[in-house]
């Protein structure tokens, strides 16, 4: 999983360097096209082409427009949340069974006295359900607290595991709008800089900053709510598959107490 966390993390970052590796090489021919005389046949395609853009354009231009060091920190917090966030997701989906029908599988061999058919059966199915029930067919044989006392440690155990990497997920979500709010704060500064050293308070001048350090907020915002989707959607697979591990362990502890009574009556 820490590999597949590091190749999500890679590719997310060629991802974003690209636009602007391509931003640079625009940035360079139009310096050199600012001696040529542009016609007005010309500058009505660009108009027409940054209409239909789309807004998937608009937020790449917006986002080379704004401060590169923070953006880059911004889009960096939003590329290792989704690594994180794609990692659980891919965990949580790969967890899920059909519970009922697993732990019907399972009382019928215990009530069958087929104790290593229902480990086996454990064994090869995946998931924290599976797990809770072969610990608790591990003691079958001892005392019904004892059991139902693994059964709850090792569910404790379980629930740690699906939550392992959540804590990376809300720290990003609370990084990427701080860095942006860094970034509007810094590019502020940088904007009354530049009024101090024009010696007037130009409307142009105050535009730009403002704008360039806004931008940063709300790419910042726009990457907190992405991530946070993804962790309730996160939160939403845990709690299914934890209610599923109580149902199952309660199952567990009726089908050993009849097992158990049969054994006595026999």
């Amino acid at each position: 999983m820490k590999q597949l966390i590091a190749f999500l993390a890679f590719t997310g970052l060629l991802m974003f360097c690209q636009p602007m590796a391509a931003q640079d090489s625009i940035s360079t021919d139009s310096a050199m096209a600012e001696t040529m005389v542009v016609d007005d046949a010309m500058l009505d395609d660009e108009a027409l082409t940054e209409e239909g853009g789309g807004l998937h354009k608009v937020l790449k231009t917006k986002f080379i427009e704004g401060s590169t060091s923070f953006m880059a920190l911004v889009a960096l917090a939003l590329v290792l949340g989704l690594a994180f966030c794609i990692e659980r997701i891919i965990y949580l989906t790969l967890s899920e069974i059909n519970a009922k029908k697993f732990m019907g599988d399972v009382d019928e061999k215990i009530q069958a006295g087929d104790i290593e058919g229902a480990k086996q059966l454990c064994r090869e199915t995946r998931g924290p359900v599976a797990s809770i029930c072969y610990q608790g067919l591990l003691r079958i044989h001892e005392s019904l607290d004892n059991i139902e006392r693994s059964i709850v440690s090792y569910g404790s155990v379980q629930i740690a595991n699906l939550e392992k990497g959540c804590t990376w997920i809300t720290l990003f979500i609370a990084v990427a709008p701080s860095l942006g709010f860094l970034g509007t704060v810094i590019g502020m500064v940088m904007a009354f800089d530049k009024i101090q050293q024009a010696g007037d308070i130009s409307t142009s001048i105050v535009a730009e900053g403002m704008k360039v350090a806004l931008i940063t907020t709300i790419f910042g915002i726009i990457v907190a709510v992405i991530l946070q989707l993804f962790y309730n959607f996160i939160l939403s697979k845990i709690e299914h598959l934890t209610s599923q591990m109580e149902e199952s362990s309660i199952t567990l502890m009726d089908s050993i107490t009849r097992y158990k009574k049969l054994k006595v009556e026999s």
